[in-house]
């Protein structure tokens, strides 16, 4: 790469990397209707843009596995071949290596040349033809009104330019050129700029270019269906978009999280001051640090599609490797959420997906017998509520057996015999997410004993987020997550316990009541309070954080939801709802459960952000 600067590296591993992510989704709708023309066009136009950027950084291992997938699909297109099972095998299979190679890239060091046995996969055995596979002939041109088609203007470059694939005949002698009135279009001027900067495949067999031909009429040929011209691109459109470093976004974000701590302060010291002018400032700054706070969020928002797209190819694998038939439907792609977020997000998912398939989804023999279709379904889907996004994992298989789960955890010792007897339905599947916990008899590549469950909660948890579970036996399991939109600012209750204050998240939050202490009862060792439709499971916040108990006539509950289950957590006071930035935990604090992070408040002291489900967990 030498000669090449590192924006234009940079610039190539983006877009590589866009690149990437859309082909693992479109082989496999490829795959499920391969007489799709626009998306087999697609997956050439991906392989061909990957080898032209590789050919110009001079990324040799990712032209050669990028040119033999080309070739195959050329082929494809030509009408010289069908795709076939190992095609599609080795396309999945080179998208791994090629992002191994990217990865290398961006790290600084050599990528490895993909093994020979899967550029032989690309292999076509020969079909019956009228002709050995060649290169396209380019046909005569129609009249100057007509425009070519892509395999045509594609042929006509490689002659122009000495690209004909390795052992091709020379073909048909170009066509004329066209007047300067037609334009090409956006898939022909792509592949006129790699033929100019030489990102032809390696090798290539250079092919001698006919003398033009006299200035006479051209023989008639077949009128062609009319072209709609291409649409015309305002010139100031290449500047509506920007590429900024996320650094900058990150810093820009940092300090709007300042500009709103010091309007919480202002607004403070407004109820305390009662002056008329200072109230109309503070409103006016109020509303311009929403409104700016709100345009900055949204410059770090991204679709969860972003996370989706790999999904495809992820289904496809894991259902291969099992023998197992599943369609993978994704709803909601367009949801948007921050960044880092989305980035954050892929792991935790992935396990998910995973398992759905390897621990959810049936085998189709099985399925059948269960009078189940012979194809499973998994669905993945994500929509907006409120300031949260909810992201579902959905199958149709087996289900989970709670009484199962409940004897697993004693086997393995994992719970006493009374607390395993004490445990609900809905606990009872809580019990996946216990480090070590596993069903499975024997350690798969899928799936080993135990490793991934707890670290998809622990995940979902550090994002703000929850994850809950839903499964009926023979009918499948959904896992439900929620995050909030952003993790830089996070709408709360603020609440006190002793002298301290402490953030609830708003979203966790069902209602705030008030109850005597003589209505309280308890029920298997913990305080509750009958509210006649159902019994509130009850937490001290001062109990739980070691402070002396006070008297009070009446007690202030605020009700939380963990899951589809309730608690009440009793305070001294409510303080009211605040918007607050979110800062990492003192250090002494870290990993201890029950806090999600620390934050200032209006009245510019320092709040502990609570966890509610390891603050339940551990109460």
């Amino acid at each position: 790469m030498s000669g090449v600067t590192p924006e234009i590296a940079a610039d190539f591993i983006v877009e590589a990397q866009e690149i990437l992510d859309r082909l693992g989704e479109q082989l496999v709708t490829l795959e499920h209707a391969t007489d799709d023309r626009d998306q087999l066009n697609a997956v050439f136009r991906g392989f061909h843009t990957l080898k032209g950027g590789a050919g110009f950084l001079g990324i040799q291992p990712m032209v050669e596995l990028c040119h033999a997938a080309e070739e195959t699909l050329g082929s494809v297109r030509a009408g010289q071949a069908v795709l076939e099972a190992q095609h599609f095998d080795a396309a999945q299979r080179s998208l791994d290596w090629l992002q191994a190679m990217l990865d290398a890239v961006a790290g600084g060091t050599e990528p490895v040349h993909a093994p020979a046995e899967l550029i032989a996969q690309f292999s076509l055995d020969p079909v019956a033809a009228p002709a050995p596979m060649a290169a396209k002939p380019v046909a005569v041109a129609a009249p100057s009104s007509d425009l070519i088609d892509d395999d045509e203007f594609e042929a006509l470059l490689d002659q122009l330019h000495g690209t004909a694939a390795p052992g091709t005949a020379p073909a048909a002698p170009p066509a004329p050129a066209r007047p300067a009135s037609d334009m090409i279009d956006d898939d022909e001027f792509e592949a006129l700029l790699d033929q100019l900067h030489g990102t032809a495949a390696p090798g290539a067999v250079a092919v001698a270019t006919a003398p033009p031909r006299p200035a006479a009429a051209p023989p008639p040929a077949a009128p062609k269906p009319a072209t709609p011209p291409p649409r015309a691109t305002p010139a100031a459109e290449a500047e509506q978009t920007v590429r900024v470093d996320t650094r900058r976004l990150d810093a820009i974000v940092n300090l709007i999280g300042e500009l709103v701590l010091a309007r919480n302060r202002l607004k403070t010291l407004r109820t305390r001051l009662k002056d008329e002018e200072l109230d109309r400032a503070v409103g006016s700054l109020d509303v311009a640090t929403a409104r700016l706070q709100s345009a900055v969020m949204r410059t770090r928002m991204q679709p969860v599609g972003k996370v989706f797209s790999r999904f495809p190819k992820v289904a496809r694998d894991v259902a291969r490797s099992l023998q197992k038939e599943v369609e993978l439907e994704m709803v909601g792609a367009e949801t948007e959420l921050d960044r880092n977020l989305v980035e954050a997000l892929a792991d935790p998912l992935v396990h998910l997906v995973r398992n759905g398939i390897d621990h959810g989804v049936e085998a189709p023999a099985l399925r059948e017998a269960a009078g189940k279709p012979r194809v499973g379904r998994l669905r993945l889907s994500a929509q907006q509520e409120g300031d949260y996004v909810g992201i579902e994992v959905q199958d149709d298989g087996a289900g989970i057996d709670p009484e199962r789960l409940r004897a697993k955890a004693r086997e393995k010792g994992l719970l006493d015999p009374e607390a395993a007897a004490r445990l609900g339905p809905e606990e009872c599947l809580n019990l996946i997410f216990l480090p070590g916990f596993s069903t499975k008899a024997e350690v798969t590549d899928i799936s080993g004993r135990g490793v991934g469950m707890d670290v998809v909660q622990s995940r979902i948890r550090e994002l703000g987020g929850q994850i809950q579970i839903q499964s009926e036996l023979g009918r499948g399991s959904r896992f439900l997550i929620r995050v909030p939109l952003t993790l830089a600012i996070l709408p709360t209750l603020l609440v006190q316990a002793g002298d301290d204050v402490y953030a609830l998240p708003l979203a966790r939050v069902q209602e705030v009541l008030h109850a005597a202490p003589g209505s309280l009862g308890w029920f298997d060792g913990r305080r509750v309070l009958d509210r006649k439709s159902h019994t509130l499971p009850l937490l001290d916040l001062r109990r739980w954080l070691g402070i002396e108990a006070r008297d009070a006539a009446l007690l202030t509950v605020v009700v939380l939801q963990m899951g589809d289950t309730r608690f009440g957590l009793i305070v001294d006071q409510v303080r009211g709802r605040e918007e607050v930035v979110i800062k990492p935990l003192p250090r002494t604090l870290r990993g201890l459960p029950g806090y999600a992070g620390a934050t200032l408040i209006g009245d510019g002291r320092l709040a502990l952000i609570l966890d509610v489900d390891g603050l339940r967990d551990s109460g």
